[in-house]
């Protein structure tokens, strides 16, 4: 069972405090924690009637998925947090989170209000930390999502997945989806292997960190969301011919953004809005995710895009436990 430990971090500091009423509720839950309501039954945290109960800062805290370096994602984010700021009316923040347990906690505390979580964390932002993503990323053509990869490089000797076998194979963290959740539930199921018994499960605390240690031969095998290798590879931070993938997945919804459940009614929709009225074209945003063919904010919901996911969470025993 993967619990949720609930970090606190140093950079805070920047952050406003508003806290969120730590108490159960009596209404339907579902899954969610027992503070949050789900009276509608799509899965996600009512906002609350109540407006003293209510969040209103003059300053929003952004945060982008920890998937690479922080500071890459401070630039590539800045001309839509510019607009954010003007679609608004207030200043915004770019948060440059280290792990995902501290982006859930930031949230769950009332530290963060609008975020990117990646897809494995959806679930557990959702129903530990009150999170209703409304967004993904696409293509021009209304594409999207990502597949999970299984890397190695050349002349590691593992051609096929049973060969990973009594070698090391390494995940980003727990809540990763493509980085953990998806692979185990596929090497058990299709290949009757799981970790500490057929191979050694090693983490290396993000997408790049894993692509990077194959890629210089400290791991001979990883498990990685191909999207983020291909923005890699356009960077020029690795050769494509530095891996070779052996397995390749189903389509996964990629990262979901959203706001915390207990924004104003009226700041949430004008959150909403600045993603879905934002002109990608010639911005820094569009310099960077253009590289893995996103150039577009459609809507989703959660109950539908992130069933698959919860399928995969069904499969490796996760409950969605908040500590």
């Amino acid at each position: 069972m993967t619990k949720v430990k609930l970090l606190m971090t140093a950079a805070t500091a920047s952050f406003l405090a508003f806290g969120n009423a730590a108490f159960a509720q009596d209404c339907p839950h579902g899954d969610l924690d027992a503070r949050y309501c789900d009276t509608d039954g799509d899965l996600v945290a009512d906002v609350p009637s109540d407006p003293s109960q209510q969040l209103d800062p003059d300053t929003l805290i952004f945060a982008y998925t920890p998937v690479e370096d922080p500071a890459v994602y401070k630039t590539a984010w800045a001309d839509f947090l510019t607009y954010l700021e003007e679609k608004t009316g207030k200043k915004v923040v770019f948060f440059p989170v280290q792990s995902n347990a501290a982006q859930i906690e930031a949230m769950r505390s009332g530290r963060l209000h609008i975020s990117g979580f990646n897809t494995g964390s959806n679930p557990l932002a959702v129903n530990c930390a009150g999170f209703r993503p409304f967004t993904i990323m696409a293509s021009k053509d209304g594409g999207f999502g990502y597949e999970m990869e299984i890397i190695t490089y050349p002349g590691s000797g593992i051609e096929k997945m049973e060969d990973i076998k009594g070698k090391e194979l390494a995940f980003s963290s727990p809540t990763s989806n493509s980085g953990f959740k998806a692979p185990s539930a596929i090497l058990k199921s299709d290949y009757d292997m799981v970790a500490d018994r057929d191979f050694k499960a090693v983490f290396s605390g993000k997408h790049d960190n894993t692509i990077l240690g194959v890629a210089n031969h400290d791991y001979p095998a990883g498990a990685i969301a191909n999207s983020v290798l291909e923005r890699m590879e356009q960077r020029g931070v690795v050769k494509p011919d530095q891996v070779v993938s052996i397995y390749k997945s189903q389509t996964f919804p990629t990262t979901g953004f959203g706001v915390v459940y207990n924004l104003k009614p009226e700041l949430q929709d004008q959150i909403k809005d600045a993603f879905f009225s934002f002109d990608w074209e010639g911005t820094s945003l569009q310099e960077e995710f253009e590289k893995s063919g996103e150039e577009q904010f459609i809507p989703m919901n959660y109950k539908d895009f992130w069933e698959v996911i919860r399928k995969i969470d069904a499969a490796n025993g996760v409950k969605y436990t908040c500590q």
